[in-house]
């Protein structure tokens, strides 16, 4: 097999008193290696020596679980207010009383003094419930915060690394072969990972070099990485976007976004190792798994527009007869990771995404790019279950719960009619949840 697709077993140590394991990642004396479940019979090798991870205690969910009383049964505790001379004693409060009614309640049993101290108490209570709802509404914040990168990276993965002086067409092809979506660039000469490639790259160069059926794509044919990075990144480098294991999962989510880049290499600053790439999917399915030991914050009873979460302007979409070249251009210059596919009548009938773009690569189709949407998506997996949507009046709860059991990265926003309304990504979701809490706003679309 090529050295892009030679295998290698990993390891794990566990951890004390946690009872999960570490991993020991390969050196990188061979490159183009893929990291496969542990325990495959005569794929191991000898492991590199494992980094120490200090082990960060557990989120002290523990501390929640005796919420600060609400403001109705802090009410119905008290017998009477502090002694102003005026014998009284408050009615007996329902539920649902508020500051207003019960001052008008005892207008006329009691003077202004009491009707003042009575007020004072209330507005007291009222604020500190406030401050329970505050510190409610960052409780996801904190919970990143409190866990590591390290944390998320699972007991037994797969990971692809490729060298740069690999043909970019066996890169792709590799892609592929081993079902994932993009791999670390090791730069041998320099000894260090310089970057990703994705399928956005297969993209950029489809979109420069291709011409008509009739024209090979020499460039994608004979160019190796190093080649296609020196030519693109002339102008638009950007050294590689890394986290370490013990950088938390907000620090994470924070690069992710601030950095407008979908995946995440975590690197060994010990070994240089890559230890495993974080993507906003896998981040908020971790969260999600500790959502219902958590009390739940206000805003995730709100709904879209009220939040005001994803893009409704300006959403860019195809239709079933577009050409495949026309699709790829507007992926490259509106920086979109998905287009929604709408008929003649304006009703949402497919989505084609990047993802679906490696396809061409696995039929080796890339040399007719005139087909329509429709035909390219024939071949597609026969588990696509059609394209997952909601409503802007469903709440934030409702759309964290179906996009993580979906498995998808956005979901499409429609009316009644099935028209689109909008999209809503992953990353609108981490920047409402982890960045800004309560008070989340539309940020731009992002790209690989």
């Amino acid at each position: 097999m090529k050295r892009f697709g030679s295998l290698r077993g990993s390891k794990k140590r566990k951890d004390q008193g946690r009872g999960t394991e570490r991993r020991q990642s390969e050196p990188h004396g061979l490159l183009g290696t893929v990291l496969t479940p542990c325990g495959a019979s005569g794929l191991s090798s000898s492991p590199s020596t494992p980094t120490q991870v200090t082990k960060q205690p557990n989120f002290p969910l523990e501390s929640y679980k005796h919420e600060p009383e609400r403001l109705e049964a802090r009410l119905r505790s008290f017998s009477s207010p502090p002694d102003t001379g005026q014998r009284f004693s408050l009615p007996h409060l329902p539920v649902t009383m508020t500051k207003s009614s019960l001052v008008s309640s005892t207008l006329s049993t009691t003077s202004k003094t009491a009707q003042s101290t009575i007020g004072g108490m209330l507005e007291k209570l009222e604020l500190e419930d406030e401050a329970v709802q505050e510190s409610e509404s960052d409780i996801y914040m904190r919970f990143m915060k409190s866990h590591k990168c390290y944390d998320i990276v699972p007991t037994s993965s797969k990971l692809v690394v490729f060298d740069t002086t690999l043909q970019v067409k066996k890169a792709f092809f590799a892609l592929v072969a081993n079902g994932v979506r993009a791999a670390p660039l090791w730069e041998t000469k320099n000894q260090s990972f310089v970057g990703m490639l994705t399928i956005t790259d297969f993209i950029n160069i489809l979109h420069r070099y291709y011409k008509s059926p009739m024209v090979q794509i020499y460039e994608l044919e004979e160019h190796k990485i190093e080649t296609w990075r020196e030519l693109y990144l002339q102008e638009t480098f950007k050294p590689l976007v890394n986290i370490t294991p013990d950088a938390s999962l907000y620090d994470a989510v924070y690069s992710l976004i601030k950095n407008k880049i979908h995946r995440l290499p975590v690197i060994d600053p010990v070994s240089g190792n890559a230890l495993y790439i974080l993507t906003h999917k896998r981040i908020l399915k971790f969260l999600q798994l500790f959502v219902c030991e958590m009390p739940k914050p206000a805003f995730m009873k709100k709904n879209l527009e009220e939040l005001g979460i994803g893009t409704y302007h300006n959403i860019a979409f195809i239709h079933p007869h577009t050409p495949i070249i026309k699709a790829l251009n507007i992926f490259v210059e509106r920086r979109v990771s998905a287009l929604p596919v709408v008929d003649e009548s304006g009703k949402v009938v497919d989505i084609y995404s990047k993802f679906d773009v490696i396809n061409l690569a696995a039929e080796k189709t890339y040399n007719n790019l005139d087909i329509t949407v429709t035909q390219a998506l024939e071949h597609r997996s026969q588990y696509f279950e059609g394209v997952v949507k909601c409503s802007k009046l469903e709440t934030l709860e409702t759309i964290v719960d179906r996009i993580v059991k979906a498995e998808v990265h956005r979901l499409v926003v429609v009316n009644e009619a099935h028209s689109i309304v909008g999209i809503i990504s992953l990353s609108d979701i981490l920047q409402a949840l982890v960045l800004s809490p309560a008070g989340a706003k539309r940020k731009e679309s992002e790209a690989d």
